[in-house]
């Protein structure tokens, strides 16, 4: 169960479990052989055991903090500035902390102890201690190479989609950067892309390429009901890691939201802990696309032990990421619409609380706790995604990192006692998407 318990205050996640229910079900197709495969993303990635707290911190979710891992002081090698030298940007932040502050402490305590009675967060882990995954990825300069490569026409708009599986069970000929790609059999699928393997959800669309190759996402000719973003902020911390390329702020202006999203689409984008990343959302993003803000939540980071992973009072790293919702307010039949009169109104300062992922910018799946919100049957968009979700489109200059195999454990199974004849042999495909 991906949803381990919630409360007025927000909900508790195991991210881990809830992508591992993409792949109950998968088919790994290689030297054009067919097998049974089960796929569980690995538990490593998902075992914060340790708080990174100092000794003298004093800020933690239990309040006494008795069972706080702590690690000692190191020397600083930097000089430390006094408390009168904070700059602008340092004073904003700490005043947008003190703000929320009693929000993120009292309802991680809640949250946190409403599943300790469950068995969840309460230190105990389920794999051994083994080396985290590192597959170098290669698909931001890949997407660089195929800014060679034509672009679709807007006379070929058909030409856009392609299927990950063709009828006669290849999968060389697909176009990953100037085609939207649909899997559309009901069972994850292993595939070669590119002279690697990687695995793919059912019933879910991606589009691999970088900003300025957006236009195939376009010509698709959907409209979304949902759009998560999760923008690669600009900050010091990204230029001197080199972890990936950021994107100045005003860029984001020219993403084709009100013609990606349907009427009403909730909009939820992540923050990082700058607050003029913040109000350039609200101010000036949104406002920008016809977005209307309608709250913000925060995501909460803890350990296996239900920890923050960093002093809640830390002027540096927090244990808690921004998301900022709001609904497109289209011009267009803005008052008649149908969709408007059962909007599920979106409570405020709502709290997401699971255990990190240690992959770099590897966010929880949001997909159950804003069903209430869009409905089951919403079509959902991700921005700038780096794994794929069942039903969902994606879009990236790395919108396949994550489902590379080396971040899944991946078993032989000749366990077909629930498969249904015709689909132990082949990927059933579905009927074609449609495109309205």
């Amino acid at each position: 169960m991906s949803v381990v318990g919630q409360n007025t205050q927000g909900w508790v996640l195991d991210a881990c479990s809830l992508t591992d229910q993409s792949y109950s079900r998968c088919i790994r197709l290689k030297d054009n052989q067919k097998s049974l495969v089960t796929c569980r993303f690995k538990r490593q990635c998902f075992q914060i055991l340790q708080s990174h707290y100092s000794v003298s911190a004093s800020a933690a979710v239990d309040g006494a903090n008795t069972d706080m891992v702590q690690k000692p002081d190191k020397p600083s090698k930097k000089r430390k500035r006094k408390h009168s030298e904070l700059n602008q940007g340092e004073v904003d932040s700490q005043a947008f902390h003190e703000k929320i502050r009693s929000v993120i402490l009292e309802g991680t305590k809640s949250l946190v102890d409403s599943v300790r009675s469950l068995g969840y967060l309460n230190g105990v882990t389920d794999s051994a201690k083994e080396p985290l995954p590192s597959q170098e990825c290669s698909l931001v300069a890949l997407c660089e190479m195929a800014k060679e490569l034509p672009l679709v026409d807007d006379e070929e708009q058909d030409k856009c989609v392609q299927l990950l599986v063709a009828e006669d069970g290849c999968t060389s000929h697909v176009d990953l950067f100037s085609r939207v790609t649909e899997n559309r059999a009901d069972w994850a699928t292993v595939v070669t892309l590119m002279g690697e393997e990687y695995v793919i959800p059912p019933h879910t669309a991606f589009l691999l390429s970088d900003f300025t190759r957006i236009q195939p996402l376009v010509h698709y000719g959907r409209r979304f009901d949902l759009i998560v973003m999760d923008p690669p902020w600009e900050n010091k911390s990204v230029k001197r890691s080199r972890r990936y390329s950021s994107l100045p702020s005003t860029q984001l202006k020219r993403l084709p939201i009100p013609l990606l999203a349907s009427p009403n689409c909730l909009v939820v984008t992540w923050v990082t802990n700058r607050p003029s990343h913040l109000r350039f959302v609200r101010d000036e993003l949104y406002p920008h696309w016809g977005v209307e803000v309608v709250a913000e939540w925060f995501w909460v980071k803890v350990t296996t032990s239900g920890q923050f992973v960093f002093p809640l009072d830390s002027r540096h790293k927090k244990p808690y990421e921004v998301l900022v919702l709001g609904r497109y307010r289209s011009s267009v039949n803005n008052s008649s619409s149908s969709s408007e009169t059962s909007e599920v109104p979106v409570e405020d300062q709502r709290l997401i609380v699971s255990i990190p992922s240690a992959l770099h910018s590897q966010k929880p799946p949001l997909s159950e706790v804003l069903k209430p919100y869009v409905g089951a049957e919403a079509k959902s968009l991700e921005l700038f995604a780096r794994s794929l979700q069942p039903g969902w489109t994606s879009w990236g200059n790395e919108v396949l990192k994550f489902q590379h195999t080396s971040y899944f454990t991946l078993m032989t199974t000749d366990d077909r006692a629930d498969v249904p004849e015709e689909e132990a042999t082949e990927v059933a495909p579905l009927p074609p998407l449609s495109h309205h």
